[in-house]
């Protein structure tokens, strides 16, 4: 079967298409799945640019969505034939995190082989049901950015209607996080370098959009857009860059869910202006498999689709990397085979 492998020690021009075994027949516990589609995060881009280190001929993507080929002996949650999507981290079930899942060593396309495949043999816990009536590129942005949004606003956040969330950029969480806040019944307060992409999130419902560009230090527009109040949530992509402006945007007693790492992975913190603000800042990746099935529940409960900008074929892997290296895109980059 075909799959994409990085060749060590990673960069775009060592993922090779290659011809690999089949992994064959489900196990006791197991299902085959004939994967149709992902979709590309930054922690992908890590892990095929060789930032994040990994094994050779590692096989790339953590999201994959397909179709159920065959089940193992005592599997009764799936039946051939059905849509699935998979989970970020298949050993974490439900709960809070534990040690297991301080890492990625069982994260596909990083620490375990990934989704990059045509078939997957795995355990049941690897996969969820997918949304009913969903493409499988669709529901390939679940698995991680989706479900990160879910986790930042709803399950640590307790979004409630009437609150604000700030969103920055228009990657494929910060998407997400407004739409899931707008069906909520929250305010959105957006940001983004680019006019054209500040049209589009309006149009998504976005209340006040922000060019960073234009004003470098945007948290003074998001107090002045609160009534000198700042917001109730801050979904933070960014990281070192973009965080001392965040925690001069929330509000007194506020939650700021550190995300991403897209300016570093370390940097200076006003301490002394958390502590005042008496703000909650919390790290947090991706999220469980039951978080992953009652995010799908609500998705099933609402008309929100996701925001997917463009589509790329599985062997043009390299080609959606740099599309998404270049940071032109609104919404997610997906490839199919």
């Amino acid at each position: 079967m075909k799959a994409l492998t990085l060749t060590q020690p990673g960069g775009l021009d060592n993922i090779t298409l290659s011809e690999i075994s089949d992994p064959g027949s489900p196990g006791a516990g197991e299902i085959r799945v004939a994967i149709k589609a992902s979709s590309l995060n930054f922690h992908d881009l890590l892990v095929a640019n060789g930032t994040v280190p990994t094994e050779a001929e590692r096989i790339l993507m953590s999201d994959g969505a397909g179709v159920v080929e065959a089940v193992g002996e005592g599997v009764t949650e799936f039946a051939v034939g059905d849509n699935v999507v998979s989970t970020f981290f298949p050993n974490w079930e439900a709960g809070k995190p534990f040690a297991g899942v301080g890492h990625f060593a069982h994260t596909p396309g990083d620490g375990a082989q990934g989704m990059a495949a045509e078939y997957v043999v795995r355990p049941v816990s690897a996969f969820t049901h997918a949304p009913k009536g969903w493409s499988h590129a669709e529901s390939a942005t679940i698995t991680t950015a989706a479900l990160t949004a879910w986790r930042a606003l709803v399950v640590d956040g307790q979004l409630k209607a009437g609150e604000t969330v700030l969103t920055l950029g228009t990657g494929g969480v910060s998407i997400a996080a407004i739409q899931l806040a707008k069906a909520m019944g929250a305010r959105v307060i957006a940001t983004s370098s680019s006019e054209d992409k500040l049209a589009k999130v309006k149009a998504l419902g976005a209340d006040a959009v922000i060019n960073y560009k234009t004003h470098p230090e945007w948290s003074q527009q998001v107090i002045d857009l609160t009534a000198g109040q700042g917001v109730d949530h801050v979904v933070e992509v960014g990281g070192p860059g973009t965080l001392a402006q965040s925690i001069q945007s929330v509000k007194v007693g506020g939650h700021i869910a550190l995300i991403g790492v897209l300016t570093g992975v370390q940097g200076d913190v006003p301490t002394s202006i958390l502590m005042a603000k008496q703000a909650r800042l919390q790290g947090l990746i991706v999220a469980s498999r039951q978080d992953q099935q009652e995010f799908i529940s609500a998705l099933e409960q609402t008309n929100i689709r996701p925001v997917i900008d463009t589509t790329f074929s599985f062997d043009q892997l390299a080609q959606a990397f740099e599309h998404q290296q270049a940071g032109k895109h609104f919404g997610k980059v997906c490839v199919e085979w």
